[in-house]
């Protein structure tokens, strides 16, 4: 009698592949392979130890664990082929990015380079904690790649760079979905093969997003977070108000986001569309090809004012020298659509101009100095309520391609200039309450506290030079 060898079983936990979903529509668990954390080049750690595999489901510490475990690690898969090589973290991030699963009582989470937090707080019967879905944690994660790929944007005073970053964070969710074959076929049934309508992957953060509706009902999107699935037309966020509803596009950051996320999943819906078989598999490499694009133009695309507008056409240019251009007219339609490149500006990045400018964009290399290509602006303090001459970042590296976004009334928008860009910025974030003053820099009529209970993004310190304050970042929440 032959004996058959026993096939080893592969241990697995219990996870949500995307979001917890919002109550009552609340998505089921399913077994994943018990994820890997010490993935190159991005490494992640849980601060938490790590509990036994053993089927722990919703509502369990083991359960959020494993969850955020599986997030991190599909993240970190997900962004590892497409970046170049020598890519790592932060410096000030360390060997490993450490996430920490229950940071305190809130609705939110943030990138510090320290790490990752994540907040969670019970919400009408609900407890709702941030580390339990995929979305939250690799939007997360998102931010701390595209710091490694381009630490100058962590302390730009520009709306439209922190904006990328969020994108960048809600792109990071998008792809680590779509890198599950089951999450590809539910949102093919879903959409009916257009990838462009709303769907379980272009939804973010859906059972956050109805935490935060139960007190600020137009704070966010009705079913949703933010929704990738949009049409935000682009204007230059110094023109716009710093606080809107979901509804309307604002210059904050997490608002402003929307307008270059909608593009991208434009550009993976047409990508999709050119690829021979419009199947899971398909919708596999078109989110791949979408990827390393955007690796490729935020590593190259020169930090200016109308920065959007140079991710795109580096985008363009990428395409142009892996692919021969044959993804042009998917890229070029989604930024025309939504504004972030004008009908000239789309057209002006042709084959030959990107030729001719190619030596530049292939030489970039990931990384380099946190202020490399931005310029010192200094304004006077006392405006703000501060008690020296305040220093902030602007952006102000040549730009490659004379390229701008859409003006409504037609035409491209004329860039605001360095210095516009960061004190308009400075301006939203103090009217926003998003920045610290430390008493010590308070002038008597310092107006930092109008918002006490709300997160810091920033705060005022002393300049590295010695010289006044500074405007720095403490995180992207």
């Amino acid at each position: 009698m032959t004996v058959q060898p026993q096939q080893a079983t592969v241990p697995t936990v219990l996870v949500y592949e995307d979001d917890p979903g919002f109550p009552p529509q609340v998505n089921m668990p399913v077994p994943h392979p018990v994820p890997q954390l010490d993935t190159q080049p991005f490494p992640t750690a849980i601060a938490e130890a790590a509990p036994h595999p053993n089927g722990a489901g919703p509502g369990t510490e083991a359960f959020r664990y494993w969850v955020a475990a599986d997030s991190l690690s599909r993240a970190s898969k997900t962004w590892g082929p497409l970046v170049p090589t020598g890519t790592q973290w932060h410096p000030q991030v360390g060997r490993a990015l450490t996430a920490h699963l229950n940071a305190g009582d809130d609705l939110n989470a943030f990138y510090d380079r320290r790490g990752l937090w994540f907040f969670r707080r019970t919400v009408a019967g609900v407890t709702v904690a941030a580390c339990e879905s995929n979305e939250v944690v690799q939007h997360e994660e998102g931010h701390a790649v595209l710091d490694a790929l381009r630490p100058q944007l962590f302390n730009t005073a520009s709306a439209e760079t922190a904006a990328l970053h969020e994108a960048f964070g809600d792109i990071s969710a998008l792809l680590s979905s779509l890198a599950l074959e089951s999450l590809r076929i539910a949102v093919l049934a879903e959409t009916q093969g257009d990838l462009e309508l709303s769907s379980r992957v272009s939804r973010m953060a859906e059972q956050l997003g109805w935490a935060i509706r139960q007190g600020h009902p137009t704070a966010v999107d009705p079913d949703c977070l933010r929704n990738l699935s949009n049409n935000f037309f682009y204007r230059d966020p110094v023109l716009l108000s710093p606080n809107e509803p979901a509804s309307i596009l604002s210059s904050e950051p997490h608002s402003f986001s929307r307008v270059f996320s909608g593009a991208f999943l434009k550009i993976v819906a047409g990508i999709f569309r050119q690829q021979d078989l419009q199947d899971q598999a398909g919708l596999a490499r078109a989110a791949e090809i979408a990827g390393q694009l955007l690796v490729d133009a935020v590593v190259s695309a020169p930090v200016v004012s109308a920065y959007y507008a140079q991710v795109a056409g580096h985008m363009i240019a990428a395409d142009q020298r892996r692919y021969g251009g044959t993804y042009g007219p998917s890229l070029r339609s989604a930024f025309i659509r939504h504004g972030i490149l004008s009908l000239e500006a789309a057209a002006s990045v042709t084959e030959p101009e990107v030729a001719r400018r190619g030596a530049g964009i292939t030489e970039a290399t990931p990384g380099g100095g946190d202020d490399e290509g931005l310029t010192a602006v200094t304004i006077h303090g006392a405006t703000y309520g501060v008690t020296q001459p305040l220093t902030l970042s602007a952006p102000a590296q040549e730009r490659r391609f004379g390229i701008a976004g859409s003006d409504p009334a037609g035409g491209s928008v004329r860039p605001s200039d360095p210095e516009h860009v960061a004190t308009s910025y400075l301006e939203d974030l103090f009217r926003r309450g998003r920045v610290h003053v430390p008493e010590e820099h308070r002038t008597d009529i310092a107006f930092t506290d109008l918002s006490p209970s709300r997160l810091k993004t920033h705060e005022i310190t002393r300049s590295a030079t010695g010289e006044g304050l500074a405007l720095v970042r403490r995180c992207f929440d």
